[in-house]
């Protein structure tokens, strides 16, 4: 009678299972760190921007124009370009630390989405370009005390049926979770120093604040029916 040998398993669904999940781990990280090289593209800002040659003292042209609003009560509505034009003339910045040989910051850009906004840092890497940016939402609630305001660093929900994470901004062309902006936020805090008045002025001082594609909208008046029309 001849006799019979167990076969050798051939590693079964399950293996097959876990090295397919491996797989697109790996490609997932790969593909991850290709966008994240990739600086997305400003092209739709760069294109609309005016001479940079215009308005000379921006900075302090700024600051009158948001005095103004308080003082009269009127409301002030901002498009990219206007925004784009005051960044570009107002701030001097400049790459510090050990890298700066290899790092420079060419730009600040403000992209204007609907319900939040978004600071892009260009800069150039090692020769080549490279952007990052932060999203930026307004939260305000009516108080007994009045409006209170606050910024998240947040601009939405990945989906709308899960709640965390929120998106925090990109990396290059990547859109990264909140914690994220971590790795960035130092290089927006110094930048947040040196508009310090003017972030005083048009959100700490403003008692509404609306952001709608491509325009920013400050209110001075407390009116708890405000809505932005444009």
């Amino acid at each position: 009678m001849a006799e019979t040998y167990p076969k050798k398993s051939s590693g079964g669904c399950f293996s097959k299972l876990v090295f397919l999940v491996f797989l697109g781990m790996v490609a997932g990280l790969v593909y991850s760190f290709y966008k994240i090289a990739q600086p997305q593209d400003l092209s739709d800002l760069k294109s609309a921007m005016p001479a940079r040659s215009q308005s000379a003292n921006t900075s302090s042209n700024l600051q009158a124009v948001l005095n103004n609003s308080l003082q009269r009560g009127h409301v002030l509505r901002f498009n990219e370009i206007q925004l784009n034009r005051w960044l570009s003339q107002a701030l001097k910045v400049k790459q510090g630390g050990q890298l700066a040989k290899y790092v420079s910051v060419n730009d600040i850009w403000v992209r204007l989405h609907e319900g939040y906004a978004e600071i892009i840092l260009e800069r150039t890497i090692f020769g080549k370009p490279w952007n990052s940016s932060i999203f930026i939402t307004i939260d305000q609630q009516a108080t007994a005390d009045g409006i209170q305001t606050q910024v998240q660093l947040a601009g939405g929900k990945y989906h709308a049926d899960i709640k965390q994470p929120l998106r925090g901004g990109k990396l290059g062309q990547l859109v990264v979770p909140q914690g994220f902006v971590l790795l960035v936020l130092p290089s927006y805090q110094k930048l947040a120093e040196l508009l310090s008045e003017e972030i005083r002025l048009g959100f700490e001082e403003m008692a509404r604040i609306d952001i709608k594609k491509g325009i920013l909208s400050l209110n001075p008046r407390d009116d708890s029916d405000f809505k932005a029309t444009f």
